[in-house]
């Protein structure tokens, strides 16, 4: 698992590429690298879950769990100022990196955080938390994201997941579904699965 990106120090050795993407009508620039997901582009289930998004109406900040080098949050925050965009990962190399990637886009309104999973996120005020999670990391670290998710949003909060069917997408959504008040599949795509679930 030392070579897994959802690993607190990738052993692997370190192989940086740079690449840009338009987000949600922004042009931005990232730069991934070995043991951190997705090295080479903005993959598509983040974008999926990018274009499908909606702030909710509810007031509050944002959270981006899991967030690799940033691609997520970053875009969110670039495109909503008046927010703080909240960005964790276990991955200290994800870490260092989304900090970098703001710097490079010029991205200010955001607190960059390393945490296994919410360990380490005090705030829990949140109006919406997005996750790519950690697939390979296994069904149960997935549902504990789900399950700590609940506790740290506002009533009326909202939790946004992609995940392909065949990486458990329908039990994701059984097992949302026993935690949270709505929960939609808000749209589909090449298998994947994009799920909003709220707090009553």
């Amino acid at each position: 698992m030392t070579n897994h990106y959802f690993s607190e120090k990738p052993s692997v050795e370190s192989n940086r590429s740079t690449f840009v993407f338009d987000l949600r009508g922004s042009t931005l620039k990232f730069t991934s690298d070995a043991g951190v997901f997705s090295k080479r582009e903005v993959d598509f289930g983040s974008r999926l879950l990018l274009d499908a998004f909606t702030f909710p109406e509810v007031k509050g900040d944002i959270l981006d769990m899991g967030c690799g080098y940033g691609p997520i949050g970053l875009a969110l925050a670039k495109e909503n100022k008046a927010l703080t965009v909240y960005m964790a990962d276990i991955n200290e190399r994800a870490v260092e990196l989304t900090k970098e990637n703001a710097t490079d886009n010029k991205i200010t309104n955001i607190k960059v955080i390393q945490s296994n999973l919410f360990e380490a996120i005090e705030k829990d005020n949140f109006a919406a938390i997005l996750t790519n999670p950690p697939i390979r990391a296994g069904k149960s670290t997935v549902h504990q994201i789900f399950e700590q998710a609940y506790s740290k949003l506002v009533s009326g909060g909202q939790l946004w997941v992609v995940i392909q069917k065949k990486q458990g997408a329908p039990s994701a959504i059984e097992k949302l579904k026993i935690l949270y008040t709505n929960v939609e599949v808000v749209q589909k795509k090449k298998g994947y699965f994009i799920i909003q679930a709220e707090k009553n």
